[in-house]
């Protein structure tokens, strides 16, 4: 049997705050004792950036990937020069994130992968065994979320914007029936979401000349990188949510209920080099013919049978609301 490795975090969830310390075991599987030069583990945290082609120009291509934003940098000594007996053996590991002692100005932006900016922690264990044998590694990512000291009190602040969909909000061609025989949708939904909190809102179909097949909400991620002098944008999709399916009732009030997925959202971030920000799509298919000749259009792209509005949507980190808590505690029988 070969020599194993593992990392394995005290967290299932693998979620630190920078002030917690990051805790768990290294384990080794040999079959035989192995001697080391020394145990060591690193903690890197970074923000990768880079340019696809399709999101800048040719000189911008060239350049490709953006030198990386280093967040944290730290290094530590677990075990010095010795042996690890055969068996499988545990070595317990605690490193702090953020050094008291330091400056703490650098800021820990929580975790988030994007398509062309990503925020990455990672955890690597290193067992080096000298120049005839190789060393033994193994990496595991960890997630970081904002410092309970930086978090903002509950309740948020709804802040509900009041939409309507109509013939003339579309800023391109829509099929001449839409065009001529009109329709109208409204709604309202929170441009200001917490993490923990689920988008919300509702929307009401007063009126549609043809008949509705799909209403869906998608939720967008805006990346801004900073190459050079110029600022390169995308937007993508992160996620689609379907609220009706088929041709809705008129003057009848849906629900928006849309769950926010993990890793691939994160507060919204405002930096000198990058940003990235998030906004929210209410988008209306209606049928026709054309309709069912391009099933797998591009969702982003407008198309002659779809109705659209883009709202920009801010997400913030929240303190957990005491009720959340409470039933949480209720569920694995913590509370009588």
């Amino acid at each position: 049997m070969s020599t194993k490795i593992d990392l394995s975090l005290s967290r299932p969830n693998r979620i630190y705050r920078p002030s917690e310390p990051l805790e768990g075991k290294i384990l080794v599987k040999s079959a035989s004792s192995i001697s080391h030069y020394g145990i060591r583990m690193a903690i890197n945290g970074s923000v990768n950036l880079q340019v696809r082609g399709g999101s800048a120009g040719v000189i911008e291509s060239f350049y490709g990937v953006v030198k990386p934003i280093t967040i944290l940098s730290r290094t530590l000594e677990i075990r010095p020069s010795g042996k690890i007996v055969s068996g499988t053996t545990e070595i317990p590991f605690s490193i702090t994130l953020r050094n008291p002692k330091e400056d703490n100005s650098e800021r820990f932006y929580e975790t988030f992968h994007g398509t062309n900016i990503s925020i990455q922690y990672l955890a690597a264990v290193d067992i080096m065994r000298g120049y005839l044998h190789k060393s033994l590694s193994a990496t595991v990512e960890f997630i970081v979320e904002s410092d309970k000291a930086d978090l903002l009190n509950p309740p948020i602040s709804p802040e509900m914007v009041i939409f309507y969909i109509t013939q003339d909000t579309q800023r391109y061609p829509i099929l001449p029936e839409l065009k001529s025989g009109g329709f109208r949708i409204t709604g309202r939904i929170s441009t200001q979401c917490s993490m923990l909190e689920p988008l919300s809102g509702e929307l009401t179909v007063e009126a549609s000349v043809l008949p509705i097949c799909s209403i869906d909400i998608h939720l967008l991620r805006v990346e801004s990188v900073l190459l050079g002098e110029k600022i390169i944008t995308e937007t993508s999709l992160i996620q689609t949510t379907q609220i009706a399916d088929g041709d809705v009732c008129r003057n009848m009030t849906l629900p928006i209920y849309v769950v926010l997925p993990r890793l691939l959202t994160c507060p919204t971030v405002l930096a000198g080099p990058f940003s990235i920000e998030f906004k929210v799509a209410i988008v209306i298919f209606f049928q026709s013919e054309l309709s069912r000749l391009h099933p797998k259009s591009d969702p982003l792209t407008p198309r002659l049978w779809m109705a659209m509005e883009t709202l920009p949507l801010e997400l913030v980190r929240a303190r957990e609301r005491r009720s959340q808590l409470v039933n949480c505690a209720d569920r694995v029988g913590l509370l009588s």
